[in-house]
């Protein structure tokens, strides 16, 4: 069961959708990502700096992007116009984002790829992910990117589990997908366009376009005793 880029992602909303070219899945691209940038990058910040952060000189910045006083930026990074890097931000090797985007504070990026007007906020970890067309993710929201036995990531799907040839594969968050605060993503998950996945929730393997993972959980309540 193939997951090529266009079922998951507009690609019209990248500047960088020469990555996809020739790819047969979404997550083909991770691998190239360092590659991409030791070729296309030119640095320079044509955005805002507040008080001051820690910018290496491996990043480029677009027109009207702010940077906000106590975040890092260590690159290779490439961010695109009118974004918001937020307090405590921290944007790692091999990063590329979109315009619009918002990241937040204490946020931590490495070697991802994310799309126009996505909205990572608040204390979460993207690493060896895509973001899709307006994703976003809740307070908290983790997209775990290795195996804890360091073994090859597997998808696991209706059919059975696909190889995809990575060690470290975090998510493929769909165009306009909402993941809820304090959710986990298992390595190797896809969450197709427009789904939701409820706050809280441990997500393993595929959830296709315009579905709800609804947690349910028992509370009990009992009487206090003194």
């Amino acid at each position: 069961m193939p997951f090529p880029p266009s079922t998951l992602l507009d690609l019209s909303q990248t500047a960088h959708s020469s990555l996809f070219a020739g790819a047969a899945n979404a997550w083909e691209v991770l691998p190239l990502i360092a590659g991409y940038l030791r070729e296309h990058l030119v640095p320079g910040n044509e955005g805002t700096v507040l008080g001051n952060p820690f910018i290496s000189d491996r990043i480029r910045i677009g027109r009207g992007t702010v940077i906000e006083n106590g975040a890092t930026l260590k690159g290779p990074a490439w961010i695109g116009e009118n974004c918001e890097i937020r307090s405590g931000c921290y944007i790692r090797e091999n990063v590329i984002v979109g315009d619009g985007v918002v990241l937040g504070n204490s946020c931590e990026f490495k070697n991802c790829l994310i799309f126009n007007a996505a909205q990572i906020p608040h204390f979460s970890y993207v690493g060896d992910s895509i973001l899709g067309h307006r994703a976003h993710l809740g307070a908290g929201v983790i997209l775990s990117n290795i195996r804890l036995d360091q073994k090859q990531v597997v998808i696991s799907t209706p059919e059975g589990f696909l190889e995809t040839g990575l060690r470290k594969f975090g998510a493929i968050i769909g165009d306009h997908a909402e993941i809820g605060c304090n959710s986990v993503l298992s390595p190797g998950s896809v969450i197709g366009r427009r789904s939701l996945i409820y706050p809280g929730t441990q997500w393993r393997g595929v959830l296709p376009e315009n579905q709800i993972a609804r947690l349910r959980q028992q509370v009990d309540i009992i009487p206090r005793r003194d």
